[in-house]
């Protein structure tokens, strides 16, 4: 569960970034909003790695 989801997650924020960006280029709220939840959800999953990095040491 390490190193991939860590990686995975990077990668979904990423995505999420380059979405927001498209819609905000396009004039697409709807993409702009989905790339904001995309990179939200990227980050939530960061942070429960972190928390699970935390009780393993």
């Amino acid at each position: 569960m390490g190193i991939d989801d860590k990686i995975n997650n990077a990668t979904e924020d990423a995505a999420g970034k380059l979405k927001e960006g498209a819609g905000r280029a396009t004039d697409n709220e709807q993409l702009e909003a989905e790339g904001r939840n995309d990179q939200a959800g990227a980050k939530l999953k960061q942070a429960g790695e972190k928390i699970k990095d935390a009780f393993k040491s």
